[in-house]
């Protein structure tokens, strides 16, 4: 979640590379009672300084202030655990209504200037988190300035799990869902390469040599994972026909340890346009093999979406398809409608 200046910036996966500021808008949940909130519902201090943008001795001075303000101990901390305590359980539930309200009324002042405002809930898969999303967000935050962004990040299926419940309004997710209760719409074509180091012998692989290879893929629950590996199975080749199989956890590390000449791997155009342009990576073919796929929308089934949801969605769609056509451009300009 945003802090009260909005300023935020995006890194890999559960820590996001972007700068955004949006200052003067108005807030109406207490911070502190916001900074309880992400603690609470993390039951960490590290991880509410990560979702909240601030520093862990900010976020524990400020739950120290709090605790001192009531007169109450809100968490223990005990063997490097930390829980809430019968009064942290109680104040957690009416500070999630607080948060509830304080959007619904934001959301109804601004609609009395035809303006969106409120909190709007975003789950990201990784490589959009990263390498997407930046631009899509600064320019949806220069239209609805005071629309509150959460972003939580994590692989696809963490973010449809997040999804059904309910802790997030809307997912952008790599690839497809098996899961019922969800319905999704792709919004980005995009395409998974094989990258090497920039000496590798051949600019062109054959299926019998690339699985004579040691192969870096995504972890188990990435929808990058699922789409070669459904690639791979509709071209013939094995996962246990490869030399070596390791399992990393961000587009990031592959890209690192292909690097580093721990092997080859498949990975987003979208994230490798500065290595590219570096030349310490490059891209190879392999013949018979090509791995598309799109990005999608993912949504709860049931009623259409109103509101920020909505508006995300509108706007999500139309400016893929601009940042698709021409990927560095920087979508900050006047809306395409």
């Amino acid at each position: 979640m945003f802090a009260a200046n909005r300023q935020f910036r995006l890194a890999p996966y559960r820590e996001w590379p972007l700068s955004v500021d949006n200052r003067g808008v108005a807030q109406l949940e207490n911070f502190r009672l916001k900074v309880f909130r992400a603690v609470a519902e993390q039951l960490s201090f590290h991880k509410a300084a990560k979702q909240l943008f601030l520093t862990q001795p900010a976020v524990t001075l400020q739950i120290k202030a709090l605790e001192d303000e009531l007169g109450i101990r809100l968490f223990d901390r005990a063997g490097g655990h930390v829980s809430l305590t019968r009064q942290g359980a109680l104040l957690l539930g009416y500070a999630q209504k607080l948060a509830t309200l304080a959007s619904e009324a934001e959301q109804e002042l601004a609609a009395t200037q035809d303006q969106l405002a409120g909190n709007l809930e975003l789950g990201v898969s990784t490589t959009i988190a990263q390498y997407v999303l930046p631009r899509l967000i600064a320019a949806f935050l220069v239209e609805n300035p005071r629309v509150q962004l959460s972003l939580h990040s994590g692989n696809t299926e963490e973010i449809v799990r997040l999804l059904l419940q309910d802790k997030v309004s809307i997912g952008l997710i790599e690839g497809p869902t098996r899961e019922q209760g969800v319905r999704i719409e792709s919004f980005m074509r995009d395409e998974l390469v094989l990258i090497t180091r920039p000496d590798f012998e051949s600019d062109r692989l054959s299926r019998d040599q690339l699985g004579a290879s040691n192969l870096l893929m995504r972890e188990h629950g990435s929808g990058s994972r699922r789409v070669v590996e459904d690639a791979l199975e509709k071209a013939g080749v094995s996962m246990k026909s490869f030399k070596n199989v390791m399992d990393l956890d961000s587009t990031e590390a592959i890209k690192s340890a292909v690097e580093a000449g721990l092997g080859i791997g498949f990975v987003s155009r979208w994230a490798i346009s500065k290595e590219l342009e570096l030349r310490v990576l490059k891209v190879v073919q392999v013949d018979g093999i090509q791995v598309g796929r799109h990005f999608t929308l993912a949504l709860r089934t049931g009623p259409e979406p109103q509101g920020t949801v909505a508006a995300f969605r509108i706007f999500a769609l139309e400016r893929a398809r601009l940042l698709s056509s021409s990927p560095k451009t920087l979508l900050s300009g006047s809306s395409s409608r």
